[in-house]
């Protein structure tokens, strides 16, 4: 788990105090599972074209869709972020392991896999009942992930260094 840490200067810093309370470290649910799982529901909320995009390891890494909003279609790409997932548990793993053999790196490899789109699946799962109780709209919480067909709109915010953003009001 990470979490904000404030210094003597009032700077914060993250640190990682344990994986334990990590939702989902341990599934055992199958990627196949929780993609699958993702999907439909993505296709219940009335998704379309919905299609999977693969790393340079052949495994899945997002999956891109097509939503209409206002009369117009847009594009969405969700990733899991398997690699992040599993430099955060290797971490994890060699601060409390002297040694670290080879054949533990791939189970911990192939667990994030796992772990990273379980979590994907309870976030869509989450925001979809967000937006069917009337809590969110639909581009409420994926605005982030709209796509095209190059970069996602946050990735796009952040190579611009956020610059499109309001400031904070000072009131």
């Amino acid at each position: 788990m990470w979490v904000r840490e404030l210094h003597a200067e009032g700077s914060g810093g993250l640190r990682m105090i344990g994986i334990m309370n990590i939702k989902n470290y341990t599934s055992s649910v199958p990627v196949e599972s929780s993609i699958s799982r993702i999907e439909s529901k993505l296709a219940a909320a009335g998704a379309s074209g919905i299609m999977k995009m693969y790393g340079p390891d052949k495994k899945v890494s997002s999956l891109v869709f097509r939503f209409d909003v206002g009369g117009r279609s847009f594009s969405f790409r969700v990733p899991a972020n398997s690699e992040n997932c599993f430099q955060a548990m290797w971490k994890q793993h060699c601060l409390s392991h002297k040694r670290a053999r080879p054949e533990t790196k791939n189970t911990i490899r192939e667990q994030a896999h796992r772990t990273a789109w379980k979590l994907v699946q309870d976030w869509v799962d989450i925001q979809i009942s967000m937006i069917v109780m009337q809590q969110a709209e639909f581009m409420e919480v994926f605005l982030p992930y709209a796509w095209d067909g190059k970069q996602t709109y946050f990735e796009a915010m952040r190579s611009n260094e956020y610059k499109a953003l309001p400031p904070c009001s000072t009131d």
